[in-house]
């Protein structure tokens, strides 16, 4: 039991914490790291300045790592999030390591399996504690959605589908929708069916003059022989958020735009026709729309990394080793890609990248 869930527990100090980059997601960690009350709020490092006015105090803005460090122990951060464009993820970490500050890590980790080891090397060997912020699995219908799925509510999983579609976002300049937003999918395909990616095929396309991919279709095999497909775009004229579990008992789809969970039932139909007895297909059954518990997503993941960070069990944070996964998979993606070939895809190992608890 956390502190959190025990009455009789001493009130828990908030951590001291801090966000780098002040962009698209590093305004809205900002924001909860100011108002949420799970921690008091250290500072914020942009070397643009608070150009969206995230921060109420602008003594509270800094223009490097450095200079947020610099500062008496008592006003340094204890956690800072990682919240700049993916390849400047190693430094900032680095920098932030070194001053003994425990990091979240905005996904995907970084931009090549070879850097996102490096940066697991980093945290190690500081003694800190990392995680990844893959915040979908914060969303409330995903997570209604995997709880149903491993209590056997569809029985056998036969496949999981994800659609990730939308027009493309301004903010974007240094990777294609493989590492920005299918690291999302290729993290959640493992994690909402109960284990790891062993094969997958991908094609991609370049619609937008730019020399990053625009769209990815990826199809796979995890462990136990279920399948998988994920389509992401940067192309579609609206956004489209849908996970799909199908199983032998039915259905489960997940709407992460409105975080809702809808559970569609294998019917029950009879038949007199000998002929059509012999068939084995399902029918349409009941369809129930369940009423969930909505939380902010990005809020519930600040909540796991401090409960991490202190220590709690099963805090419910995203590993490193979860995070180099998710890259991992992206670079198979992009290799299948342009091979042309279905790529075998080896599991992380533990050992090499043992994080600190």
């Amino acid at each position: 039991m956390s502190p959190a869930d025990d009455p009789a527990a001493p009130p828990v100090r908030p951590l001291r914490g801090a966000v780098v980059g002040l962009g698209m997601m590093g305004r809205h960690h900002a924001r909860l790291l100011q108002t949420a009350g799970v921690t008091t709020f250290a500072g914020a490092v942009d070397p643009e300045g608070d150009r969206h006015g995230a921060v109420g105090d602008p003594a509270l803005v800094f223009p490097t790592v450095h200079r947020l460090l610099d500062r008496p122990a008592d006003e340094r951060p204890e956690i800072a999030i990682v919240a700049v464009p993916t390849e400047e993820h190693l430094p900032a970490v680095l920098d932030l390591v070194a001053g003994g500050v425990h990091v979240l890590v905005e996904k995907p980790l970084a931009e090549s399996p070879a850097v996102a080891r490096e940066l697991i090397a980093a945290v190690r060997a500081a003694g800190v504690h990392g995680a990844v912020g893959h915040v979908e699995r914060c969303n409330p219908a995903l997570r209604e959605l995997r709880r149903r799925v491993l209590g056997g509510q569809l029985g056998q999983v036969f496949h999981v589908a994800t659609e990730r579609l939308g027009p493309f976002p301004a903010r974007i300049r240094d990777v294609g929708v493989v590492k920005d937003l299918a690291t999302h999918d290729l993290d959640l395909v493992g994690w909402l069916g109960g284990s790891g990616v062993t094969t997958l095929a991908a094609q991609t396309q370049h619609r937008m003059g730019r020399p990053h991919e625009d769209l990815v279709n990826v199809v796979g095999r995890l462990e136990d022989g279920t399948t998988f497909t994920t389509m992401v775009d940067w192309l579609s004229p609206t956004k489209v958020r849908q996970t799909r579990v199908l199983g032998e008992r039915g259905m489960l789809v997940a709407d992460t735009l409105t975080a809702d969970l809808t559970f569609y039932a294998n019917g029950e139909v009879t038949s007199e026709w000998d002929a059509a007895r012999t068939l084995r297909g399902v029918s349409e059954g009941d369809v129930t729309r369940y009423a969930l518990s909505r939380r902010e997503p990005l809020l519930v993941e600040l909540e796991a990394f401090c409960a991490l960070v202190r220590g709690d069990e099963d805090p419910g944070a995203v590993t490193l080793d979860e995070g180099l996964a998710a890259v991992d998979l992206a670079d198979a993606v992009l290799r299948a890609a342009a091979s042309q070939e279905t790529v075998r895809v080896l599991p992380v190992r533990a050992t090499d990248t043992e994080e600190i608890r």
